[in-house]
């Protein structure tokens, strides 16, 4: 259902993910899982930590587009930092949709989105096409009967 269009990046983003936190012009990126459910196709993505009024979800096309941005808490200013492990910044992903997906109808009113314990949870209707269908054999009236 996805398409992936570079090998090696998921060790980029191990990578990124290790040496620095994200920005807006070079976000991190997120962890997720795609799944077929049905006739949906499930994607989420890990964000905890991360407000609802932060993430953007964008489509373009055949592109998804989702981010995020997790922000220092509101008291910052205040707190004097022991031990900072959680990143903060910009986190980004982009997935090429298939064909098998409905991208004739892909738009904010048919991909559904939730956002419940950190993990954002996009529904992708699949096509009509790409959904498995029988095949029915013709029955005795098609034989016919060889004399010779």
């Amino acid at each position: 259902m996805l398409m992936r269009t570079d090998p090696f990046r998921e060790l980029d983003r191990i990578s990124e993910q290790l040496l620095r936190p994200g920005t807006w012009s070079r976000p991190s990126a997120m962890p997720m899982d795609a799944y077929r459910e049905g006739d949906e196709y499930v994607v989420a993505f890990d964000l905890p930590g991360v407000s609802p009024d932060a993430i953007d979800i964008d489509v373009e096309r055949n592109m998804l587009t989702v981010k995020a941005e997790r922000r220092p808490a509101a008291n910052a200013d205040r707190v004097q930092m022991e031990l900072s492990e959680r990143p903060l910044g910009a986190f980004s992903r982009q997935i090429v949709l298939a064909d098998t997906l409905d991208t004739e109808h892909i738009d904010t009113e048919h991909i559904d989105a939730d956002y419940e314990a950190g993990v954002l949870t996009l529904r992708i209707p699949i096509a009509e096409r790409a959904k498995p269908r029988k095949i029915a054999i013709g029955g005795e009236s098609r034989r016919k009967q060889i004399k010779g």
